[in-house]
């Protein structure tokens, strides 16, 4: 390979998206203060350019303008350029994506925002074409537009500019008063949930269509609360279909990030850590309550996949990998009909490609998706073979088609590591290492734990991201929140109180940086982050849990644990204030409508006097962790700790449990079928 032609500041980051910039023909700095001062002494606007690694639309802008000789130019002439990674920076992407939304009316990635030198947002847009097309203005003709307004129209842009910041400053979200808390909030919001139910496809709306792990989340919680068959009809419709579909990746395990089609059935290919987090325990929730062996696969495949090739050697895991490959995307995932009858040959191919929905024709290319547009049980009397056989030939031919696949050139791995989305993997893992009774999930969440603490925790405080043996950037409201409610999830499977305290601990900073000590809720940034143009909120449940949504359930749950209703008062305001708003649009509050459940049920305390390493304990232990109980916290052991065992004592030296619901306590029973009666 030749020597690159150009290298620019970002060369000494160590996020991997912006070093697939460090040799663009721009002139990139990282965000820093060395490049805000160099806009302030040249007196130039900043472009602010904010994307992700695994975003194509972000690679094909690069391709497009960031390598092109002419846009090049323009952009180092007229701008400080300034490329930000938004998942190590999702603080400065939060901030201005808010502006770009109010300047362009929409948002997305690539996020491109014209600042002044004093950081103020005046333009901005998602992705520029190379030049005009489809009604959208070239990215060369919108450089020179806003090069020539900055020279002769500076007292505008400074107005503009000024106005932009002042709306931002606003909250953006009205609160309301104190409203009581009733389960009223939660029927209404499954209620308006259900009007967007996809009857025909599972899921929610149209094309493009994500995967709603948090509103399955709520509808399975709300089946358990009612008893109404139709929230657990729309769960497994959902559930299946996606699993069905090619948003799964039906060799290797793992979900992509959504659906191109209403159908699940073509992806868009990049697979992020965060989805297969939430979407794994949304599986095995799905199992626990219904007993689908489809489900129990889908959590097994893709906690595989996790392990084997999104964790590093050092215990943590991977942010993501990439749609692309060689310039294609979904490359790596799709085949050719001819390709599949080449390595499986005669019969095998044909059920093969009758079983996965592969044509000649395949998508727009050619190429297939695999998917399961059919029951196997439809498919083995349309081929006239036996079920077990059709199963025992898709295995063989999956087995093979990977190993084909693994000689294929594979998509970019971001082998950051964030606390956030390390903190959702860690309660995945270890709520099936009980659940299942998994010895490879118990060490896989141990093992991440003790990396988050021995590499991201310093001085008392946790670092958001970790990259080539550094730990970089203060964390968030999410990392610490995520990480807490990880922990508290890692007793659970391990019944070692030292993870209490790591929660509790966290927890503390928690309120102490985050907490709005005038308003209800928490901010994103600490008090010791550095000052933005606004200091932000996550109110709104996305592709990721928000920050609210997720100190509310570490701290309602550590609540219960350690006996302390403290941690309860900062979030019970919180919930107070966006119980209309929760009702009204409850899929920005999925997750935050799942921790008024949990506040409303009062949380159901289990605990069981027994050494939890007694093959004695087990019946009492796997009565508890092999139900859906979205609402319990559990505590085992012989001594006082945590303060959930206090004064429980074992009855006739045989392990005993202690079943407690809003500080009304039931009948102590050594019997796992009275345990199961009382559950």
């Amino acid at each position: 390979m030749s020597e690159p032609q150009h290298t620019n500041a970002l060369i000494h980051e160590t996020s991997p998206y912006l070093l697939q910039h460090a040799h663009n023909l721009v002139d990139w700095h990282p965000w820093s203060e060395k490049a805000l001062q160099k806009a302030r002494q040249e007196d130039k606007p900043i472009l602010l350019s904010i994307g992700y690694s695994a975003c194509h639309w972000c690679h094909v802008m690069e391709r497009e303008s960031f390598e092109n000789e002419k846009t090049a130019a323009l952009m180092n002439e007229f701008f400080i350029n300034i490329k930000v990674d938004r998942e190590e920076r999702p603080d400065l992407d939060a901030v201005y994506m808010q502006a770009v939304m109010m300047i362009a009316g929409n948002g997305g990635w690539p996020m491109t925002a014209f600042l002044t030198p004093d950081l103020e947002p005046f333009y901005g847009g998602t992705y520029f074409p190379p030049e005009d097309r489809h009604g959208m203005p070239g990215f060369p003709r919108v450089l020179q537009g806003i090069a020539q307004a900055y020279r002769e129209r500076r007292t505008d842009i400074r107005r503009d500019a000024a106005l932009v910041a002042a709306e931002m400053q606003k909250d953006s979200l009205v609160l309301h008063g104190q409203d009581e808390l009733t389960t009223n909030t939660l029927d209404e919001a499954v209620s308006q949930l259900l009007l967007n139910f996809d009857e025909q496809n599972g899921g929610f709306g149209t094309a493009p269509k994500f995967p709603p792990a948090m509103t399955l989340d709520l509808l399975m919680r709300s089946y358990l609360r009612t008893g109404t068959r139709r929230f657990l009809d729309v769960t497994r419709q959902t559930l299946g279909s996606m699993a069905c579909g090619g948003i799964y990746d039906q060799l290797g395990g793992g979900f992509h990030r959504y659906s191109v089609d209403a159908r699940w059935q073509v992806p868009h290919f990049e697979k992020m850590l965060y989805d297969n987090a939430l979407l794994s325990r949304i599986y095995l929730h799905g199992y626990l309550l219904t007993g689908e062996p489809l489900y129990r696969r889908i959590v097994e495949e893709t906690l595989a996949y996790v392990m084997r090739e999104m964790t590093s050697p050092e215990g943590g895991f991977y942010a993501s990998q990439d749609a692309d490959s060689e310039g294609e995307e979904g490359k790596f995932y799709t085949w050719e009909r001819r390709e599949v009858q080449d390595l499986l040959g005669g019969e095998g191919a044909e059920l093969f490609c009758r079983y996965f929905g592969i044509t000649d024709e395949g998508g727009s290319d050619g190429k297939n998706t695999l998917h399961i547009p059919r029951s196997a049980s439809l498919v083995a009397r349309l081929n006239n073979v036996g079920e077990e056989k059709l199963h025992q030939s898709i295995e063989r031919g999956k087995k093979t088609l990977l190993a084909a696949r693994e000689k294929r050139a594979r998509p970019f791995r971001d082998e950051k590591i964030l606390a956030f989305w390390n903190g959702l993997m860690l309660k995945s893992f270890a709520e099936a290492a009980q659940a299942l009774d998994c010895a490879q999930y118990r060490t896989a969440a141990v093992r991440c734990a003790e990396f988050l603490l021995s590499r991201l925790k310093q001085d008392g405080r946790l670092r958001h991201s970790y990259k080539d043996g550094q730990a970089r950037i203060g964390a968030f409201l999410d990392d610490y929140a995520c990480v807490a409610d990880g922990f508290l999830s890692l007793y659970e499977a391990t019944f070692d109180p030292r993870w209490i305290r790591e929660a509790t601990e966290l927890a503390a900073v928690l309120v102490d940086q985050f907490k709005d000590t005038g308003k209800p809720g928490f901010f994103m940034t600490s008090q010791e982050q550095e000052s933005l143009v606004f200091r932000p909120k996550d109110w709104f449940d996305n592709a990721t849990p928000s920050g609210n949504s997720a100190a509310a359930h570490a701290l309602l749950r550590l609540a219960r644990f350690t006996g302390d209703d403290a941690w309860t008062r900062p979030v019970m305001p919180l919930l107070q204030s966006l119980s209309r708003p929760m009702a009204q649009n409850p899929a920005a509050f999925s997750n935050l409508l799942c921790a008024l459940d949990f506040a409303l049920s009062g949380g159901i305390e289990i605990a069981i006097a027994g050494n939890p390493l007694d093959p004695s304990s087990g019946p009492l232990l796997r009565e508890v962790f092999q139900r859906y109980l979205p609402n319990k916290v559990v505590a085992c052991g012989l001594d006082e700790d945590p303060v959930l065992l206090k004064d429980r004592k074992q009855i006739a030296d045989r392990p005993t449990a202690y079943v407690c619901r809003n500080h009304v306590c039931l009948a102590p029973v050594t019997v796992a079928s009275e345990l199961a009666a009382q559950l």
